[in-house]
């Protein structure tokens, strides 16, 4: 039984060994797209807060949403942000599975690319919506007699530019549309077309419905918030994601980095990409090699019968 775990443990850290120098080589040529990605969410995150320092508390609109769903609560506002916080750390976790499992069908880097873009196409559309309009908030601490509905005019530039995780949490006027469904829209799109679990597919959406509902339940947003995420996500992923080149296949056997000049995948590349030893690819290479040379000998052999 020791032998066949240790067995075992030796193969899963040659498979993250190998997964991760391939990760490396990806990320050696993304990098540009994962930074830019990254300092976009900066972005985002620093277009919110600005527009925190013009918002001002109103009476909250009419909305059919908080009509048809009771109200959570504000001792209840943490569900939603739960879920939220399950789908985002269940597909971040997927995302990494290639280190551990088998059955490879995606590369981390590349995913994360595809993401990325989906995110920056979103949030470019959402801060151009909340900057243009900015709605009264209807969460609690955004609403008149809160402390934390306005923001004081900043000292310096330093103040603007810091971002605070408790400032993200109270933030107000970035309403239309809402980033936790952009997100979480994005995350579950995503593992629709490269997950190959259909229960979770259809579990994963049913948990994005049930989201909506929370966030409206808790009166972090409007209805129109919710609605206009939805339908915005799903167009802005569907035309983007036409617009990238399609995402090579892992359990097709599609081969990526590294190639020689003359076209040819070099031996590391292979066997990294394909997640073999290199005893495995050696075995291979020297029985390719054995191949060609007895084809070779057979052809000399009917040319010498031919020629006598």
């Amino acid at each position: 039984m020791s032998f066949y775990i240790g067995r075992e443990a030796s193969k899963l850290w040659k498979r993250i060994c190998a997964e991760t120098t391939t990760e490396i080589n990806l990320l050696v040529e993304n990098w540009k797209y994962i930074l830019g990605g990254l300092i976009c969410q900066y972005i985002h995150g620093l277009a919110a807060r600005g527009v925190h320092y013009f918002h001002r508390p109103g009476h909250i609109l009419q909305d059919a949403g908080f009509f048809l769903l009771p109200e959570l609560g504000q001792e209840r506002a943490y569900v939603s942000e739960t879920v939220f916080s399950f789908v985002f750390l269940s597909f971040f976790l997927w995302t990494f599975h290639p280190f551990i499992f088998k059955s490879k069908k995606i590369y981390t880097v590349l995913i994360w690319c595809r993401v990325l873009a989906f995110l920056v196409a979103c949030q470019i559309l959402r801060i151009i919506t909340f900057y243009s309009t900015v709605l009264p908030g209807p969460n609690y601490h955004c609403r008149e007699g809160s402390r934390r509905a306005t923001l004081p005019r900043p000292d310096n530039l330093f103040e603007v530019l810091l971002i605070i995780p408790r400032g993200v949490l109270y933030g107000c006027g970035d309403l239309i549309f809402s980033s936790h469904m952009i997100f979480s829209l994005v995350f579950v799109r995503t593992y629709q077309k490269y997950g190959t679990r259909r229960f979770i597919k259809q579990c994963a959406w049913l948990v994005v419905v049930v989201q909506s509902l929370l966030i409206i339940a808790s009166r972090k947003h409007y209805t129109v918030d919710v609605i206009v995420a939805w339908y915005t996500v799903n167009l802005v992923v569907f035309f983007v994601d036409h617009k990238l080149p399609e995402m090579p296949d892992r359990s097709l056997g599609a081969l990526l980095l590294p190639v020689n000049k003359d076209g040819r995948m070099k031996e590391e590349g292979s066997k990294l990409v394909n997640g073999n030893s290199g005893d495995s690819v050696d075995r291979r290479l020297r029985s390719q090699a054995n191949g060609k040379v007895n084809e070779d000998l057979d052809n000399v052999h009917i040319e010498v019968v031919d020629g006598s």
